[in-house]
C-alpha cells in the first residue's frame, strides 16, 4: 500500500515544491490578466495513517492556495481512504466510499493494486501523489485538451436551512451529447489533526481540501432543460462558513472529468 520515502526524498520533494513554484508564479507574472482559466480537478486519495501521504497533503494544499498553473484553474479534493484504519490509527475523516472510488479509478486506469497517496488529475491520469513534477505537468494538459471545453457548469450562491445545503447547477455552454454525471462534494478547506498512533504517531497533519460527502447528485440529461436543484446534508462537524461546495460531471466509470465549478458555502 506504501513505500516509506526516506528523509532525502521528502527534502527533494518540499525543495522541488518550493522552486517549482516560484518558476510558475514567474511564468503566471507574464500571463495576460485576462486569460481565462479551465477548471481542473485534482483528487489526491490519503491518509492520516500513510508515512508517505504528509508531503502529498502538501502539494495538494500548495496546488489550491499558489494556483501555479497559468491556464488552470485548480480545483482539489482530498479524499481519505479507510484501508490503513486497521494499522495503528483510525483517520476520522476516512470512508469505505473513497476507498471505492480510488478502486473504480483503479481499475480504470490499469492501476494493479491501489495506493497511498494517489494523485488523480481530471480522472484521466493517476500517478505517485507527491510527484510535483508528473502534476503540475499533468494539470497544464488536462487544462488545454479539448475535452474540458466541451462543457462549462456554473454553481448558483448556496442557501442554508438547517444543516441542508441547496444550489444548482447549470451548463452554461451548449449541452452536447455526452453520457455522465453530476456529482456535489462538501469539502473543508484545511484541517488539522494531532496523530497520537500509528506510522505518523507524535505529527500534527496539515490536511487540504478534505471531503465531508460526496454525493451523485444528477445526470447531465438533468441540465438540458435548464438548471438542476440539488442538496446536501452537513456533517454533524462541519462548519459552513469555512467550508466550499464543489460540483463537476464526470463521465461513467468513472471516467473522465468534463467540467468543474466551486464555491463557498457561505460566501
Amino acid at each position: 500500500m506504501d513505500n516509506k520515502p526516506s528523509l532525502r526524498t521528502i527534502i527533494l520533494s518540499i525543495g522541488l515544491i518550493l522552486l517549482l513554484t516560484l518558476l510558475f508564479r514567474m511564468g503566471n507574472a507574464q500571463t495576460a490578466p485576462n486569460r481565462t482559466r479551465t477548471p481542473v480537478l485534482v483528487e489526491l486519495f490519503t491518509s492520516e495513517g500513510c508515512s508517505s501521504c504528509p508531503p502529498a497533503d502538501a502539494l495538494l494544499a500548495k496546488l489550491s492556495h499558489d494556483q501555479p498553473v497559468a491556464s488552470a484553474q485548480i480545483i482539489i479534493l482530498g479524499e481519505h481512504v479507510d484501508y490503513w484504519d486497521h494499522l495503528g490509527w483510525r483517520d476520522r475523516f476516512s470512508s469505505a466510499q473513497y476507498t471505492e472510488r480510488q478502486r473504480e479509478y483503479g481499475s480504470r486506469l490499469e492501476v494493479d493494486d491501489i495506493y497511498t497517496p494517489q494523485m488523480v488529475v481530471n480522472g484521466s491520469e493517476q500517478f505517485v501523489g507527491n510527484d510535483v513534477v508528473h502534476a503540475l505537468r499533468a494539470i497544464a494538459q488536462a487544462s488545454q485538451t479539448s475535452q474540458t471545453a466541451k462543457l462549462s457548469l456554473s454553481l448558483s450562491r448556496p442557501t442554508m436551512n438547517g444543516r441542508r445545503v441547496s444550489a444548482a447547477i447549470s451548463a452554461t455552454t451548449p449541452l452536447p451529447q455526452l453520457q455522465g454525471d453530476l456529482y456535489a462534494a462538501l469539502v473543508d478547506p484545511s484541517d488539522s489533526t494531532n496523530v497520537l498512533h500509528g506510522e505518523n504517531g507524535g505529527h500534527r497533519l496539515q490536511h487540504a481540501g478534505v471531503v465531508r460527502t460526496l454525493e451523485r447528485v444528477g445526470s447531465l440529461k438533468d441540465l438540458a432543460s435548464g438548471p438542476h436543484s440539488f442538496g446536501l446534508d452537513l456533517p454533524k462537524d462541519a462548519a459552513p462558513d469555512s467550508m466550499q461546495l464543489v460540483v463537476f460531471a464526470q463521465r461513467p466509470g468513472p471516467g473522465a472529468v468534463l467540467a468543474a465549478a466551486s464555491t463557498a458555502v457561505m460566501p
